[in-house]
């Protein structure tokens, strides 16, 4: 990067990932240090992604940030502490290759704008792929080229592990300045092609109670949760790390399962207790036992946030007759048309036996729509100009 162009523009976009050993509990608040290290599986951009553009400028008079079109308080904490943090780096680098003067670039001004092709707090982890993508896109136009975990982490814990595509895993570190507190990629995206990912959409809303607020609650009053954190997660973590090193779809499957039902007991063992889940996402539950009991071993496997919505994990081949039994269980509503989102599926029947197993009463429109994706890589760097979310200006292109 020339160090005095009178403007520099980075477009980048950055993935959502879903954890699979969950992360619930901050040992400190301020630099977002995990009471344990956590596991997760970044999906694939094609199907949900953030873009943010960065451009930094001479003749910017202040910092500037648009999210999904609307203006945003660039004074928002962990805004800061991201624009605080990479500013850092940027003049750590520059003093350590000894740049006399420095560029002025380290003073100019940011604006910012960041689109998600999902719903942001739908319970879809757009924080992690919003903070992941714009510590990736400041890096760039500052010219950072450090470890980016912490200037991730400090917007979202979770982002830190969006930075890498595959299987990412978030160190807890022992540090009290948070230094060893990193992701790093346990395998990548192409370790195993026949994972698959599928989003069962219960509700769009924004949820009762954010993940801040709960998170911070549980730490207070969940004994189960600081016995999850020392007694049961290390041994998980490289349980998990073994099953997807040797693409052990069972125990994968089964360890997701486990980890998401304990992560939602600690909710309920917080005091006032906490809920995510709603009776559409027991339903799913339910049924994607009674599937695997028909089936005589485990082929799909749940996961959920702090939302209601249900995240599936199979095999490429188990994804139709899947997908037919979420159909036969939710018959979508009037937007039968538009149920399946992402990559293609091929219609399956749904034989008799399947149909007797899963002996449930219907839900109609319970599944609102249903996104399916794979395991992908890492950000990425946008290169062709109009892809930039803002104009030489430095203001909003107008949304086509």
């Amino acid at each position: 990067m020339a160090s005095e162009k009178p403007l520099v523009a980075v477009t980048c976009t950055a993935p959502v990932n879903i954890a699979v050993i969950k992360y619930w509990g901050k040992r400190d608040e301020e630099l977002i240090l995990p009471i344990n290290s956590s596991l997760s599986v970044t999906l694939h951009q094609d199907q949900l992604k953030t873009t943010t553009t960065a451009v930094i400028s001479k003749d910017f008079t202040e910092d500037r940030i648009w999210l999904n079109g609307r203006e945003e308080d660039i004074g928002q904490p962990r805004i800061q502490a991201c624009l605080r943090e990479i500013r850092r780096l940027a003049r750590k680098r520059r003093s350590d290759e000894e740049e006399d003067p420095p560029p002025l670039s380290l003073s100019y001004k940011v604006h910012i704008a960041s689109v998600n092709n999902f719903p942001t707090a739908a319970g879809l982890a757009s924080s992690a792929a919003g903070y992941a993508c714009l510590a990736y896109s400041l890096a760039q136009v500052y010219g950072v080229e450090s470890d980016l975990s912490e200037v991730a982490r400090r917007g979202s814990g979770s982002a830190c592990r969006s930075l890498y595509g595959g299987f990412v895993e978030w160190q807890m570190g022992e540090q009290a300045d948070g230094k060893d507190s990193v992701a790093r990629q346990v395998a990548p995206e192409s370790h195993w092609p026949e994972l698959r990912v599928l989003i069962l959409v219960v509700s769009a809303e924004k949820k009762l109670t954010g993940s801040t607020v709960g998170m911070q609650t549980s730490v207070e009053t969940s004994p189960l949760l600081k016995f999850r954190a020392e007694a049961v997660v290390p041994a998980r973590m490289a349980e998990m790390i073994r099953h997807i090193k040797e693409r052990n779809f069972q125990g994968f499957g089964q360890l997701t399962m486990k980890d998401s039902n304990q992560f939602h007991a600690t909710c309920l063992d917080t005091f006032p207790p906490i809920s995510y889940l709603s009776d559409i996402s027991r339903r799913v539950i339910h049924l994607v036992h009674r599937f695997n009991a028909h089936h005589g071993q485990t082929k799909v496997a749940y996961t959920f946030d702090a939302g209601p919505n249900a995240v599936i994990f199979t095999l490429d081949d188990t994804v139709a007759e899947f997908v037919a039994a979420v159909r036969h269980s939710f018959p979508p509503g009037s937007n039968g048309d538009k149920f399946l989102k992402g990559l293609p599926v091929r219609p399956a029947p749904l034989s008799e036996e399947l149909k007797a197993a899963l002996g449930v009463e219907p839900t109609p429109s319970g599944i609102r729509y249903i996104i399916v994706t794979q395991v992908g890589p890492g950000p990425q760097i946008l290169d062709h100009p109009h892809a930039h979310l803002l104009g030489p200006d430095g203001l909003p292109k107008p949304m086509p």
